[in-house]
């Protein structure tokens, strides 16, 4: 299945400079800040009994509806004005259908983060989220660079104790008719992806969790192959396997694959996939971005590579070409970063920043002769920008 191809809504398009590393995108800007969010038609509006913002509205799945507009499904990270208050540190659960605060002694509590804090003393890694994320469909025009709605009546809030610290980092995958969105589901009980399908790209119907535990970053291609549904995941543990000694590949988090006869019940494939390369400091931790595209070249896939820094680490996007029949075969790899975090772009909400050095790509679209990432940006805003398709060549 070749991915759908779309008009650019009349705008001209010119692309600069397309070396990787050094580029000038013909666009490249945030469409959605954390002040373009009405709270007052937040899930969570006055069901708590004290005051919220918005920590974030980034990392959004994209798609192109029937209309022709562009579709980003933003997580919202909606947390306490005030979390820190009489010795406690306070936080919000979902719990049987309604929300709640939990409070926490601060001295249980390394806050050194400001999205998270972990908890100390025991003998496992235990942290609470300071903040509950929802998922909030926002229509934008065919080119991606305008808002057109912000569709809070079709907002993705918690619906279970699976899901009881919020849902995140949405991926929106075309196949055929239907539109598949696997999102991360945070809770006690598990670190799960969960899955929703729809007809239209704005109505979702919850599917089920689709793999357990510590698993994130799954990514549904857009396509089948030899009828099969294939998906790439990315398991996650305090514990890798080394590889012997002189080997190209570090032991860490990689990218793996998966596939099933109806994208509800996934096997893991035998095969890697992408894995960390030793010699690459930036690809120490790699997880999923972008839903694989079927191109002329074959499976393209946009990623991201972590390079160990400070509390969070540098986030930058990397590509790699896969095989169209066998997807376990990397063709091509970009090691010179795609994209990186634009500081300038975050210039006006300089205000609002919490962390740096973050740009995480989580979809894509075809826009003809380029195509139009999403990213989210400093965990914070949601970043739209042109890639000539050259640049895969």
């Amino acid at each position: 299945m070749v991915a759908v191809t779309s008009e650019t809504g009349g705008r001209p398009v010119r692309f600069l400079d397309m070396t990787p590393s050094t580029t000038a995108f013909a666009e490249d800007r945030l469409v959605l800040v954390p002040d373009d969010i009405d709270l007052g038609r937040s899930p969570l509006a006055g069901r708590l009994g004290m005051g919220t913002f918005v920590l974030g509205a980034f990392n959004p799945g994209l798609t192109r509806l029937a209309n022709g507009n562009l579709l980003m499904m933003v997580r919202i990270a909606e947390a306490l004005k005030a979390p820190i208050a009489d010795g406690h540190v306070h936080v919000i659960r979902w719990e049987s259908g309604r929300f709640v605060i939990d409070r926490w002694p601060l001295e249980l509590a390394d806050t050194a983060d400001p999205r998270k804090f972990m908890m100390r003393g025991g003998g496992w890694k235990v942290m609470a989220l300071t903040s509950l994320s929802w998922l909030l469909p926002v229509e934008l025009t065919p080119d991606g660079l305008e808002l057109v709605d912000l569709h809070y009546d079709k907002a993705i809030a918690p619906v279970g104790d699976w899901q009881c610290y919020g849902i995140e980092d949405a991926r929106i995958s075309r196949v055929g008719d239907d539109y598949w969105m696997t999102t991360c589901s945070v809770s006690p009980e598990r670190h799960s992806t969960t899955l929703y399908r729809s007809g239209n790209g704005l109505d979702w119907d919850f599917q089920g969790i689709v793999l357990d535990h510590q698993n994130k970053d799954m990514l549904i291609f857009e396509g089948l192959i030899d009828g099969l549904y294939w998906a790439q995941t990315r398991p996650l543990g305090d514990l890798y396997f080394a590889y012997p000694p002189g080997s190209e590949w570090r032991a860490g988090p990689s990218i793996n694959l998966a596939t099933s006869p109806d994208a509800l019940h996934w096997m893991p494939h035998l095969k890697p996939g992408i894995r960390p390369h030793a010699a690459t400091v930036a690809t120490a931790r790699i997880g999923g971005g972008t839903p694989p595209i079927l191109t002329d070249a074959g499976w393209l896939t946009l990623w991201h590579g972590v390079e160990p820094s400070g509390i969070v680490g540098i986030y930058r996007t990397y590509w790699s070409i896969l095989d169209r029949d066998d997807p376990a075969k990397v063709l091509r790899t970009g090691h010179v970063p795609l994209l990186e975090a634009n500081p300038s772009l975050t210039a006006p909400i300089e205000h609002q920043m919490y962390v740096r050095d973050v740009v995480f790509t989580t979809g894509i679209a075809d826009g003809g002769d380029h195509y139009v990432v999403a990213s989210g940006e400093a965990d914070l805003a949601c970043r739209i920008t042109y890639i000539s398709k050259a640049v895969f060549a």
